[in-house]
C-alpha cells in the first residue's frame, strides 16, 4: 500500500505563532525538527497497519523544511518550491491514499491557528464553483482526480472540522486547540505525535477495508480569487484565461481539475509577486 503525504507546517505539533514557521526566525529550527518527527509518526503508524511505500511532499513556505537526515528511511521526499502541483506535487494514480499533515484552516473560516489560504500575503478568499475553500478543499479534489482518497489530516481542531465538513468521516489527529489566530492550547509533543501515529494506523486499516472514496467535484471548474490588493487582480489578467470580475477578484475556468489547479497556482504566484510593483 502506497501513501502520499502532503505536509504543511502551521498545524504541526507545538506551532502556535508565525515565527515558529518562518525560516528567518531562530525558533524555526526547532519546529522543522518537530515537523519531521510528525511525518515520522504518521509513517510509523501507517506502516504498522500495513502501508509499505511513502512519498512525502514538503508543502510549507520555501518547501525545504523537512530534515532528510532525520526522515524515516521508508519515505522519499519532494523538496523545493518550483512545483506545478504545489503542495500536491507527485500525486498520481499510483497511490492508495493521502495524508494531509500539519494543515491549517482557511482564512476567515474561524479562529484557526495561523489561518490563511495558500498564498496568505495576497489572498483573502478562494472559491471553487462558488464554495469557499482552503487548502484542504483545494488539494483533495486534485487527489480525487487521480482516484486517491484523503484519509487522514492533522492540525488544530478548526481544520479538523473543516476537513470533516468537506470529506466526511476522515481520520483527524488534533495536535492543538485553537484559541485564536496566534494562540493555541498545545498537546505535549509525545501526546500529539502518538495521536498522529494512531490516526494514521486507523486510516490505513479503514482504507484496506474500502471505507474511503476519492473526493471529487463536478466540472467545469471555476476558481474565484479575492486578492488583498487591486494590483494583484489587475496583473493576474496578463493570463488571457483569467477574467476580472471585481476590483480585487478574478475568475479562472477549465474543463479538467489539474488544468484549473495549475492556472490558479500560476495566477497566485503572479498575484503575490506584483504587490507593490513588478520592478
Amino acid at each position: 500500500m502506497k501513501i502520499f503525504i502532503s505536509c504543511d507546517m502551521e498545524g504541526i505539533t507545538g506551532v502556535a505563532i508565525g515565527k515558529h514557521c518562518n525560516p528567518a526566525e531562530p525558533e524555526y529550527q526547532r519546529f522543522r525538527r518537530l515537523m519531521t518527527r510528525d511525518v515520522n509518526a504518521a509513517i510509523a503508524g501507517a506502516a504498522g497497519a500495513g502501508a509499505s511505500e511513502f512519498l512525502v511532499v514538503d508543502s510549507h513556505g520555501p518547501m525545504t523544511n523537512i530534515l532528510i537526515e532525520e526522515l524515516d528511511s521508508r519515505a522519499e521526499l519532494i523538496s523545493g518550491s518550483n512545483k506545478h502541483f504545489c503542495q500536491m506535487e507527485g500525486i498520481d494514480t499510483g497511490f492508495d491514499g493521502a495524508f494531509f499533515l500539519g494543515y491549517h484552516a482557511r482564512e476567515g473560516g474561524g479562529d484557526g491557528v495561523i489561518n490563511h489560504t495558500l498564498m496568505g500575503v495576497a489572498v483573502t478568499q478562494l472559491r471553487l464553483n462558488g464554495k469557499e475553500i482552503g487548502e484542504t478543499g483545494l488539494n483533495a479534489p486534485l487527489a480525487g482526480h487521480f482516484g486517491v482518497p484523503v484519509v487522514m489530516i492533522s492540525g488544530d481542531n478548526v481544520v479538523a472540522e473543516e476537513a470533516r465538513e468537506l470529506l466526511g468521516d476522515v481520520e483527524t489527529a488534533i495536535t492543538k486547540q485553537a484559541i485564536n489566530r496566534h494562540t493555541a492550547r498545545l498537546l505535549s509533543v509525545q501526546a500529539s505525535q502518538a495521536a498522529i501515529a494512531d490516526r494514521a494506523a486507523a486510516a490505513v486499516k479503514r482504507l484496506q477495508a474500502g471505507a474511503f472514496k476519492p473526493h471529487t467535484v463536478d466540472g467545469p471548474f471555476t476558481f474565484e480569487v479575492d486578492f488583498k490588493t487591486t494590483d494583484s487582480a489587475h496583473m493576474a489578467c496578463l493570463f488571457p484565461t483569467n477574467k476580472r470580475i471585481g476590483s480585487k477578484t478574478i475568475s479562472i475556468t477549465a474543463d479538467d481539475y489539474p488544468t484549473a489547479f495549475k492556472q490558479l497556482w500560476g495566477t497566485l504566484i503572479l498575484g503575490a509577486k506584483v504587490m507593490g510593483g513588478v520592478l
